[in-house]
């Protein structure tokens, strides 16, 4: 006999399947509350993993265009465009995520930094170590920082 414990390990798909028609019937006593407890959880991890990993790249490429001028491209407008299209969805579809951001904003601009001077031979110092714009301007459609004089 296969359990809803054994379905979840055996055929997640499946396990999802069941579990949503036992919701839907009411068959409340046996749904596998264990492992949809440990799902929900997941989903919103995922989200936050989601915000942070869109603002690094978001984050990184903004650095790239304020420090190499000289290579900006379609591609980084398009990438820039992207995240933040991708960022937008994500807090209009989960609000109470834009609560988080305060939260790892800064966490995920020196993860950008590390990425940035990686990616462009450029001195880790060369990028400040604080970010020179705000939140606000990281997610603003034609926010785009100007040139440095270095």
């Amino acid at each position: 006999m296969t359990t809803a414990h054994n379905l979840y390990q055996q055929d997640f798909y499946l396990w999802t399947e069941a579990t949503a028609q036992q919701l839907r019937q009411g068959e409340f006593t046996q749904v596998d509350v264990a492992n949809l407890i440990e799902e929900i959880e997941s989903m919103g991890k995922r989200e936050k993993r989601e915000l942070k990993s869109r603002l690094i790249v978001l984050l990184m490429h903004l650095l790239k265009w304020m420090y190499q001028p000289g290579k900006r491209s379609d591609s980084w407008i398009n990438t820039i465009t992207e995240h933040r299209i991708a960022l937008e969805e994500l807090l209009e579809d989960s609000p109470s995520l834009r609560a988080f951001l305060p939260e790892v904003f800064e966490q995920c601009y020196q993860k950008a930094r590390i990425k940035a001077a990686q990616e462009t031979g450029i001195k880790l110092s060369t990028f400040p170590s604080q970010c020179s714009f705000g939140q606000d301007q990281v997610l603003e459609a034609g926010f785009f920082p100007e040139v440095l004089n270095r």
